[in-house]
């Protein structure tokens, strides 16, 4: 009943008063309506002042009208007790006064009050009751068969306990209310800790619907508490950690432990993109109420842990990129101590060869072969030093670019001519397609060469004899493509992630072991970053390797920009894909 109770939704005190209210004077009102056919049945034909005695017991259900509707609940119970005692004064008044049998209800006027905890109304209710006492003493005259002793006992009898009801009201509303003001205070402290926390407390039944939740929650996801009732938190947990937020409140609800739980929960935002927080959520059961039949319920402490996460995120990185950097260094140490001691053993060799010529008696050709391998190992090692410098000052900064206009086609046919030798050593095919249209660049010519030259070396480094090397080059938009594709061993799936880190090399089916630091790709990828281009890799495995670069007509305006970003790997464009193909692209 307490939905229509204006007032008493979020007071059980309030709400029960009202329900023995109603209770009381829909009993007397009902009970009025159903005797009245049997009085008259009984007496038949009433007298006036039956009928209006009678009417007057329905005024009761007018109470409960009034109540219902305005919630005012001392004035219904004042209104309440001057009906009886206008009842009583009536029936008193035609049947001896003090005498009459309605005499003792005035006791009853100053009794009922006791529930309302109110002072000023039993104060209010007692005088009533003892104005009407008088009001029948003077007015009324005391019937002849009465003795005047025992008019002065009636009238004596009324009067005290009529006052012993008004006592009793008191000592009961003392009580009631030092009990309504522990409540008040204990709420207030609870409402102070509940509004001043930074953690959000809730109470939800078993299937997650929240019952009660405290204010800070509309910090937490930005929107009032109210609208966060019912099944509404539920439906801002992110839709892959639901399951698990049911799981822990179940767990909760059905043992004794407290269970805790990280989940995502969507924050309002003004924000075009759906904002999701970090919540730690601890859980723990509680019983219900069993006088009404409540079940289980859970008390849940929420709390922000958004900055923790990212925290723990940032150490998380941070030690990756420390035992990525430490591997770097281990790999750095072991490729370049193989790389450089390899031609420094030839170039000593050699020399001490050279040194004892007359002793071991060289002929001419002999000479020639030991000079070529030791200018062979010079170049070698002269290459590994410059890769190394090359990328030390791209990943510094310092790597200067001076940009020119200058048409691209001559260069790249010149890095042809250069590998072309390299190639048919090797017994490779090296293909050029140069279209005819290219456009000027605004770009180093230097820098694209070593692109060109780096990835062309690749491919034939990593191409089987009797494979093939092609060279594409042409203008897209605003962009000139560079593509160079091998039929080699391809690249596995695990090393495509790693591609084109420093000292690098992804391994083959074939085991073979391939000549170099690994850091050929990287200054690639590092040279065409600082030209605001990007590169993209697509391979399968024995099948070959494609590697294409995009570059803007003029690199000068992305210059800046490019040398402040770190180069990251993004998913491959659909561009010139197969089924079956492994892809990697590459922001450089």
């Amino acid at each position: 009943m307490r939905w229509f109770i204006p007032g008493a939704r979020q007071d059980s005190l309030t709400a029960a008063r009202h329900r023995a209210f109603f209770a009381t004077r829909l009993f007397v009102g009902l009970s009025a309506i159903s005797v009245f056919p049997l009085y008259l049945a009984w007496r038949g034909v009433p007298s006036p002042l039956e009928v209006f005695a009678l009417g007057w017991m329905l005024t009761p259900l007018v109470l409960v009208w009034y109540l219902s509707k305005s919630g005012e609940y001392e004035r219904a119970q004042l209104l309440s007790a001057c009906a009886l005692a206008i009842l009583i004064a009536l029936i008193g008044a035609v049947t001896g006064g003090l005498a009459s049998f309605a005499a003792p209800w005035i006791v009853v006027i100053a009794l009922e009050a006791s529930l309302s905890a109110s002072r000023r109304l039993i104060a209010a209710t007692i005088a009533i009751a003892l104005f009407t006492a008088a009001a029948l003493w003077f007015l009324v005259p005391v019937p002849a068969s009465a003795a005047f002793g025992h008019a002065w006992l009636s009238i004596a009898g009324v009067a005290t306990a009529a006052l012993y009801a008004g006592g009793i009201a008191l000592a009961n509303s003392a009580f009631l209310r030092e009990g309504q003001l522990a409540k008040l205070a204990s709420e207030a402290r609870y409402k102070l800790l509940a509004q001043n926390m930074s953690d959000v407390i809730a109470r939800h039944g078993r299937d997650g619907a929240i019952t009660f939740i405290s204010p800070a929650a509309e910090h937490l996801a930005r929107v009032p508490a109210a609208a966060l009732l019912g099944h509404r938190l539920f439906d801002r947990v992110h839709l892959a950690d639901r399951p698990a937020f049911l799981t822990a409140i179940s767990d909760a609800a059905r043992t004794s432990t407290p269970v805790s739980l990280e989940f995502r929960l969507h924050r309002e935002s003004h924000a075009s993109a759906p904002e999701f927080i970090w919540v730690e959520m601890r859980s723990h059961g509680i019983d219900g109420d069993t006088r009404v039949g409540e079940a289980r319920q859970v008390v849940s402490v929420f709390r922000d842990i958004t900055t923790r996460k990212a925290d723990s995120l940032a150490v998380e990185t941070a030690r990756s990129e420390a035992e990525r950097a430490n591997d770097a260094k281990s790999k750095f140490l072991a490729t370049v101590s193989h790389e450089l001691r390899t031609p420094l053993n030839a170039i000593i060799g050699f020399s001490e060869m050279l040194a004892r010529e007359d002793e071991i008696q060289l002929d001419a050709a002999r000479r020639q072969d030991y000079a070529r391998l030791i200018r062979d190992s010079g170049e070698h090692l002269l290459a590994v030093v410059n890769g190394i410098l090359d990328m030390s000052r791209i990943e510094a900064g310092h790597f200067e670019i001076v940009t020119e206009p200058f048409a691209v086609k001559p260069l790249v046919e010149s890095c042809r001519n250069m590998m072309s030798l390299r190639a048919e050593q090797a017994g490779i095919q090296l293909f050029t397609d140069i279209a005819s249209d290219l456009p000027e660049i605004n770009a180093d010519p230097r820098a694209l060469r070593q692109v060109v030259i780096n990835l062309v070396s690749n491919a034939i480094k990593f191409t089987e004899r009797g494979g093939k090397v092609d060279v594409l080059a042409r203008a897209r938009g605003s962009e000139i493509e560079l593509i160079v594709s091998d039929t080699g061993v391809g690249i596995p799936e695990s090393d495509l992630a790693r591609l084109g880190d420093p000292f690098f090399q992804g391994r083959s089916t074939y085991d073979r072991t391939y000549e170099g630091t690994g850091l050929g790709l990287s200054v690639v990828m590092g040279l065409v970053k600082l030209h605001g281009g990007t590169v993209e890799i697509e391979s399968r495995l024995s099948r070959g390797t494609k590697v294409l670069v995009r570059l803007p007509l003029d690199c000068q305006p992305n210059m800046k920009a490019a040398a402040n970003n770190q180069i990251t790997k993004f998913p491959q464009r659909p561009a010139f894909a197969g089924r079956d193909e492994t892809k990697v692209r590459k922001s450089a």
